[in-house]
């Protein structure tokens, strides 16, 4: 299946019923008075967050979507059927946009989370409702209101813990392989990922968290070259990145290279993405020995900068057991600080 994470749909709720114009007529009440029943609501528009979905991939075929009209009145009263609604299901992290105008209308992170994008026309009234002291026999009722019609744009960024960043060929799909039970495309020619891919890892107290893992950056990427950086929206959502750096290919001279071309496009992207929480995986260490002076050069000036970094071998899986460490801390300290915000926000409250 395509991925897919930008789409355009015209959405448009149901028209309401007409009203309907009635008389009572019975055997022995010859003049009953009007009895005609309201039109039926036209149906609304939802849209759904769903997590069983992961791409906006169903929207390529389908860009039309239209709720049932409400039906007409009848006589005895009766009112109209009211339009059944439909329920537009997309991913989580879907960021729904107002086409024309350009206006944010949503952002949709929690699955189940609804909005009503467009409400169904109002059922017109039968004339029962037109009867007075003057004009026993109204001859009219109240056409059903239109619905409404709107464009809409579909943005999907992805909802994640961690972001793996890398130059191609750095190893992020080979490490995400490793730490989970995905299945991504590995091979050693450049650019393999095309698309991003969503895994979670699972720890032994029934813990999870939710990698990401986007094509390579190169150097020019905000500028085009390769697969450009719009990939990026997918890791905006993190809380931790995780810089994979080769360090087979790092010159001796400047080792931080490659982690410099990395920042730097980051922050040609959005600089509160830069400034994340961050750590270096030194990966390929089956390539290099642990104890080789670039791998203990490139370690040194991280430290220096404030980051922390982890030599690891994603191929033999050397230093992954001592990362998911790393990330289930990070995981326990993050969650303890959200209960540590929440309880003081009800304490405020």
């Amino acid at each position: 299946m395509r991925f897919l994470d930008e789409a355009v749909i015209t959405a448009i709720s149901g028209d309401g019923g007409r009203g309907c114009v009635s008389f009572r007529s019975e055997r022995f009440i010859p003049r009953g008075g009007p009895d005609g029943g309201d039109g039926g609501n036209g149906g609304n528009v939802i849209i759904e967050a769903s997590k069983r979905l992961h791409t906006l991939y169903d929207f390529s075929s389908k860009r039309c979507f239209k709720s049932r009209n409400g039906s007409p009145g009848k006589g005895k009263n009766q009112k109209g059927k009211d339009g059944s609604d439909t329920i537009i299901k997309v991913p989580l992290g879907t960021i729904v946009y107002d086409q024309e105008t350009g206006d944010m209308i949503a952002d949709l992170i929690r699955d189940k989370e609804e909005i009503l994008i467009l409400p169904g026309g109002k059922g017109g009234k039968g004339n029962a409702h037109f009867a007075t002291s003057t004009n026993r026999s109204p001859r009219f009722a109240q056409p059903g209101l239109s619905g409404q019609k709107r464009l809409l744009r579909f943005s999907l960024k992805h909802i994640a813990d961690i972001g793996l960043i890398g130059l191609p060929n750095a190893g992020k799909s080979t490490i995400l392989s490793r730490l989970t039970l995905a299945h991504p495309r590995i091979d050693s020619y450049p650019f393999t990922t095309v698309d991003p891919n969503l895994a979670v890892i699972e720890f032994e107290d029934q813990t999870s968290l939710t990698l990401v893992d986007i094509p390579g950056l190169i150097e020019g990427a905000s500028e085009g070259r390769g697969l450009g950086h719009r990939f990026l929206k997918h890791v905006e959502r993190a809380r931790f990145l995780l810089y994979v750096i080769d360090i087979a290919q790092a010159p001796a001279d400047n080792p931080l290279s490659d982690f410099h071309v990395l920042q730097d496009e980051l922050v040609k992207y959005s600089p509160s993405l830069a400034g994340k929480d961050q750590m270096v995986l030194i990966n390929k260490t089956d390539l290099v020995p642990i104890g080789h002076a670039n791998i203990q050069k490139m370690k040194l000036e991280l430290s220096r900068i404030g980051l922390e970094s982890l030599p690891i071998s994603a191929l033999t899986g050397d230093g992954l057991d001592d990362l998911k460490q790393v990330l289930s801390n990070k995981l326990s300290k993050n969650r303890h600080h959200e209960r540590y915000n929440d309880s003081n926000e009800k304490r405020t409250a």
